[in-house]
């Protein structure tokens, strides 16, 4: 008993100052990565085998909901991070995380490769990944029509078009609240609510979200609207998931109000190994890793020096002047803009 006694304050003071240093020494049999549901679900065996094989260390994916719930619980266990490394914030929720401080900065050591416009001045945050929130519309359903395809916002105001658009709620629908701060870019604090009382005025419908806008409204899918926004990656996924191979995209893209959406990965505060949550951080960045991203979660590679997929070359565009706006300002504005949304498209 005298042994015990004089062991356990030891062993209990080593844990204490493990847990509370936040740079414990070593190797982790296993990283902890938090992530949200879409990710989560497209993981499996091979996802994360190069990066065990090479450094030994298994990863094990938790899922948190959507991009907004991650965040949440992120900053509500801040002092007690449920995992080591976070991925999937995105601009609209990326100043909330950076505000709280649940990041330790780190520069990856492939972040040379990524255009500067996608990086964290300050590396917090790493970006992984981009995707283009854009109009998409059916191309067979305007060669029926022998209308003409808009490549302004301002046309489809026309009877011609505004009853055939379908687009998301911003307030429940992340390319919805996309497609809407494109709109603010494109017609400016002043007018913008004008095109979106015109839009409401001329027929455009209203959903609550993408796979409601894309499988229910879509005329590629039997529905009434012929332009729907979805996702420039949209028409490679048309070709990819065909029944029947297909020469050509049955879906095209529209570049007017594209909006892009960054993805990030950040080493949590308070992980105990913060060196290995670099070097996941470095792999989720790394030409092999993001070699796979197109195929499997049908976003854009942040690292300009991995391959695009064939289907991804061929049948879709990436938009030279998307539109972005700093989290801070959309986390200063998002609640107003909505609710002015709102005020106009239900009032």
């Amino acid at each position: 008993m005298r042994h015990i006694r004089t062991l356990l304050p030891i062993a209990v003071a080593l844990l204490l100052a493990a847990c509370g240093s936040g740079d414990q020494e070593g190797t982790p049999e296993t990283l902890k990565l938090i992530t949200h549901d879409s990710f989560a679900a497209s993981v499996d065996d091979a996802t994360f085998s190069a990066f065990t094989a090479d450094t030994g260390i298994e990863v094990e994916v938790i899922a948190a909901g959507d991009a907004g719930a991650l965040v949440n619980q992120a900053v509500l266990t801040r002092d007690n991070p449920l995992a080591d490394v976070l991925f999937g914030v995105d601009d609209t929720f990326l100043s909330r995380a950076l505000g709280n401080e649940i990041f330790r900065p780190y520069e990856s050591r492939h972040i040379e490769m990524v255009d500067e416009a996608l990086r964290d001045a300050d590396s917090r945050v790493t970006p992984i990944d981009f995707g283009d929130v854009c109009f998409n519309y059916d191309k067979n359903w305007f060669e029926d029509a022998r209308l003409e395809v808009p490549d302004d916002l301002d046309d489809l105001r026309a009877d011609d078009y505004a009853p055939y658009v379908t687009v998301e709620h911003p307030a429940t629908s992340s390319p919805g609240l996309a497609f809407m701060l494109a709109t603010i870019d494109v017609f400016g604090e002043d007018a913008w609510l004008d095109w979106w009382r015109d839009m409401k005025e001329a027929g455009v419908h209203v959903v609550p979200d993408w796979d409601t806008a894309y499988y229910n409204d879509f005329t590629r899918y039997g529905g009434a609207s012929s332009i729907v926004v979805s996702y420039a990656s949209s028409p490679p996924a048309e070709v990819i998931f065909s029944e029947e191979p297909l020469d050509e995209a049955p879906t095209g893209v529209i570049e007017a109000g594209c909006y892009r959406q960054i993805e990030y990965a950040g080493v949590l505060e308070g992980t105990a190994y913060p060196e290995s949550a670099g070097e996941l951080i470095d792999f989720l960045l790394s030409v092999e890793f993001q070699e796979t991203v197109p195929l499997t979660w049908f976003v854009f590679p942040a690292n300009r020096e991995a391959d695009l997929p064939q289907e991804f070359v061929d049948h879709t565009i990436i938009p030279e002047n998307p539109t972005r706006f700093s989290a801070n300002e959309i986390d200063e504005n998002r609640e107003r803009w909505i609710n002015e949304w709102i005020a106009v498209m239900e009032g």
